[in-house]
């Protein structure tokens, strides 16, 4: 059998393994996912166990198969998993769950016999990756070593990088570099006076949290624009406008047929919602009709604008935002980082207004950081570190993962292909463009999975509906940022 290795098994890791046990129905491969949490699926995203933490999108809108949409919400209805729950409704009776309970189905889909229990999960941690002669691969793991003829990396975004304003503070118990860590928050206490350093659904999860662990304190949201994640439409729209037929070559163009094409929803009563639906779905096409410093341009000047309205936020959480606004206890500005520095019981910031020249010093008991993945980081941390020492991984010229083909394989220093090693899920963002929500990160996996299968010898078959799972799985332990 050929042994194909998945190094991380956070969602992208368990759908490509999920999806290729139901392809590979001659049984030509043994997978193996390499995953240090206690279950398969959670990853960074869905292991939390935060009750103010939800997922951002509809559960109509959530599945491990494309072709089958509505398979979380059966196994929520099979499961009852909202029993008691009725905070999970908005007022038009879509269920937006906690973002743990995803987890725990995707868990429950891996598991035997739903994925003809073919998939081993190794608890351990990939810490070094070396390519034999023979073109497969040799892993260190926490627990020894994994011989494997094929590699997909699928590891989790790395943390977030501490601004250069704020490296005086690190070390020092009232910053917290990254929130999303389990425990994180628990040290701020219910009257500190907090600033946050980026505005995102990360920043906006750390509100909702420190809301419910019951802080009274007031609440500084700091970014370079001040723009805000932003909640969803009333209610459920479908996507419109064609971006496709006749594809933008600039990001100047493809600015303005947004611009026109909102204008045209907004004449018929619509609202934006579906227009950035549109943009979404059709993100790959659009993306790889681009010339690359085109894409370079999106990715400096756009990025923060198209994740705002993007990865909107779940209803509940857009509540505790408009509440705590309304009691004058959360502000949102934007402003540039200048210095910072400690003082007894207190930090001291330095930041500069947009749109000012004068700066400012306040402060805070506590510092909160959550300006998102370090993205270029992910070539400094095992296992990408060691493949790209050997020059089989290296950074994309977009500034947003890996450089990966069209076939899904790592791209050499030297612009070829790497035989049998493939990218799966974000880091592959340089090339196929959106691939931070779950639909298409779900499509991705789907297309991977079927390049490893057409490469033992025959092509692959079209994966399976994903069966409806009719047990709980137990003790499933369950990050956002990464929406879907």
């Amino acid at each position: 059998m050929t042994t194909v290795a998945i190094l991380g098994g956070g969602y992208t890791g368990a759908a490509v393994a999920y999806h290729l046990s139901l392809i590979d129905t001659d049984r030509r491969t043994s997978i193996v996912v390499v995953e240090p949490r206690a279950s398969l699926g959670a990853g960074l995203a869905y292991s939390t166990s935060d009750p103010a933490h939800r997922i951002n999108v509809p559960a109509a809108r959530m599945s491990l198969d494309t072709q089958d949409p509505q398979a979380f919400e059966r196994w929520l209805a099979a499961t009852d998993a909202l029993e008691g729950d009725e905070d999970a409704f908005d007022g038009s009776g879509q269920s937006y769950p906690q973002r743990g309970l995803f987890g725990r189905y995707v868990a429950d889909c891996l598991a035997p016999p739903l994925a003809t229990g073919r998939i081993v999960h190794r608890r351990a941690f990939a810490q070094s990756v070396r390519r034999r002669g023979d073109g497969s691969f040799e892993i260190a793991l926490s627990d020894g070593a994994l011989h494997a003829d094929r590699l997909v990396l699928a590891t989790t975004h790395p943390p977030p990088a501490i601004p250069g304003a704020l490296q005086a503070l690190a070390g020092n118990p009232r910053f917290i570099a990254d929130p999303t860590e389990a425990g994180a928050l628990a040290s701020v206490s219910a009257h500190a006076r907090v600033l946050i350093v980026g505005n995102g659904l990360t920043a906006a999860d750390t509100v909702a949290t420190l809301d419910r662990l019951g802080h009274r304190g007031s609440i500084l949201m700091l970014s370079r624009n001040g723009l805000r994640s932003r909640a969803h439409a009333p209610a459920p729209v479908e996507p419109f406008g064609d971006f496709v037929s006749k594809p933008a070559g600039t990001a100047l163009d493809l600015i303005r047929r947004v611009r026109r094409t909102i204008a045209q929803a907004q004449a018929l009563g619509q609202t934006w919602h579906g227009v950035l639906d549109a943009l979404r779905g059709q993100g790959t096409e659009i993306w790889q009709a681009l010339p690359e410093p085109e894409r370079r341009k999106i990715v400096r000047r756009l990025r923060s604008f198209w994740d705002v309205h993007r990865f909107r936020i779940a209803p509940q959480v857009a509540g505790v935002l408009e509440r705590l606004e309304g009691e004058g206890r959360l502000r949102s500005i934007a402003a540039g980082l200048v210095t910072s520095r400690t003082a007894p019981e207190q930090l001291l910031v330095e930041f500069r207004p947009r749109g000012t020249r004068e700066t400012r010093t306040q402060a805070f008991d506590s510092v909160l950081n959550t300006t998102g993945p370090a993205h270029r980081s992910i070539v400094e941390r095992q296992p990408v570190r060691s493949l790209h020492e050997e020059g089989l991984a290296t950074l994309d010229r977009v500034g947003l993962g890996l450089q990966v083909g069209p076939d899904h394989l790592a791209v050499d220093r030297d612009g070829h292909a790497v035989p049998n090693l493939f990218v799966a899920g974000p880091l592959a963002r340089g090339t196929f463009g959106e691939l931070m929500g779950l639909p298409q990160v779900t499509a991705h996996a789907q297309a991977v999975a079927q390049a490893i299968a057409e490469g033992l010898g025959e092509p692959g078959r079209p994966s399976a509906s994903t069966p409806q799972s009719h047990r709980a799985t137990e003790n499933i332990e369950a990050h956002p940022a990464i929406g879907s």
